[in-house]
């Protein structure tokens, strides 16, 4: 089909290009959920459309995908860390185990960084942001690395997840009341007091979780100590 330069600027199509721009994107969506070799054979059974997975890789690589920026300030940035599996080019070889960060900025603006720690904290401190500014995280020792380089110290206040606090309490398992005694202590920030709920048990899940109580704290002591004497 042949179309003048006026129908493909209002079409928004490019040139030598065999994807609409509804195609292409539909192309993206499902490359960004599993692998190349996958999505051509989903693509195939959604459009009946027949594009091969380098076709797919490379189409993925042309795009630029710019960082949202928020007009108003920022108020509030939430970090997680993950694992994504890559394949590796050696056929029969196991695949390789690397770290991401995705942040959410007030539950609206996403992004997600792979091994590019530098660039996450170069995005955040781009943008307006607002006082006091609220970081939260789970206990890694690394998202509360990362948060010491974001905004100003004095207008930074730093929140631990309840909800992985309270997922990793409730791993340990037994006795229900000792669960929900030691629930009621960590809200209200006391950290010994529920570390000595647990001493005394033996399991491999106790101690682990005994010993992500102690690193909080020291994360938490050492925070407020640098914040106290800056």
């Amino acid at each position: 089909m042949t179309i003048t330069s006026g129908q493909a600027d209002f079409f928004d199509l490019n040139s030598h290009s065999r994807f609409s721009p509804k195609l292409q994107k539909n192309a993206l969506l499902v490359c960004a959920n599993q692998s190349y070799q996958r999505s051509e054979e989903d693509f195939f059974s959604l459009t009946g459309i027949k594009i091969s997975h380098s076709t797919l890789q490379r189409l993925v690589n042309k795009q630029e995908l710019d960082l949202p920026d928020s007009k108003l300030g920022v108020q509030e940035m939430s970090l997680d860390g993950g694992k994504v599996r890559l394949r590796t080019e050696e056929i029969g070889k196991p695949g390789e185990w690397k770290d991401y960060k995705a942040i959410s900025l007030n539950g609206i603006y996403l992004g997600a960084f792979f091994q590019e720690d530098r660039s996450l904290i170069d995005w955040v401190n781009s943008q307006k942001l607002l006082e006091p500014f609220y970081c939260l995280g789970d206990g890694h020792p690394g998202i509360w690395k990362l948060f010491q380089s974001v905004g100003e110290s004095q207008s930074r206040i730093e929140i631990l997840d309840w909800f992985h606090l309270k997922e990793n309490l409730h791993k340990v398992g037994g006795s229900l009341k000792r669960l929900k005694q030691a629930e009621n202590l960590l809200w209200h920030g006391k950290v010994d007091s529920t570390l000595q709920l647990f001493s005394h048990l033996k399991k491999k899940v106790s101690r682990n979780f005994c010993q992500y109580l102690k690193i909080i704290n020291i994360e938490l002591l050492t925070i407020n100590y640098i914040n106290n004497n800056k």
